[in-house]
């Protein structure tokens, strides 16, 4: 989380900053390597907290959200792409609340972690654009494209577990 201020800094003074794109995506990649390697080594020394979790979840959240948003204001990022991502982290914070509410504890999924990794890879491509498009669109578009299909992949694969959790609640409940 102490590296989004800085970032967000970084990109939107980039015009008056040499190099300051490169120095955002070195703070962005380092912002990711530490948040994996913490629930790495929390997974594997089994010291995880749902504390830990939460303020891991934030930290995520923070850091694409601030990005992505600094990214729109420049012009290297789209408004629809970055509500897309920030719509979605929102209802799935909604559905795992709720769950919490019934003690139900909703893990992350393969599919969520390949979305995570994916934004961060299109963030970071964003942050070093190159010249160079294809198709009319500069190669860290076409990852934004991926990152939101993973996004909305993802979205939908947790409500639909969700729904099932509901559904067996309710059963639960009837009996």
């Amino acid at each position: 989380m102490i590296l989004v201020p800085p970032i967000v800094a970084l990109v939107l003074a980039a015009e008056h900053i040499d190099h300051a794109y490169a120095m955002a995506a070195i703070l962005m990649a380092g912002a990711a390597f530490t948040d994996w390697l913490d629930g790495y080594l929390a997974r594997r020394w089994e010291i995880t907290t749902i504390l830990g979790g939460f303020l891991d979840t934030i930290a995520d959240k923070l850091l694409v959200a601030g990005t992505l948003f600094a990214l729109v204001e420049v012009g290297r990022a789209w408004a629809w792409a970055a509500f897309v991502i920030v719509g979605r982290e929102i209802a799935i914070s909604g559905l795992r609340g709720i769950a919490a509410m019934d003690g139900v504890r909703v893990p992350p999924s393969i599919w969520g972690k390949w979305k995570a990794t994916i934004q961060y890879v299109a963030i970071f491509m964003a942050l070093l654009r190159t010249a160079d498009e294809y198709g009319g669109l500069y190669p860290d578009q076409w990852m934004m494209l991926v990152a939101v299909g993973f996004t909305l992949l993802s979205g939908v694969q947790y409500f639909i577990g969700f729904a099932q959790v509901l559904r067996a609640d309710k059963a639960g409940a009837s009996s």
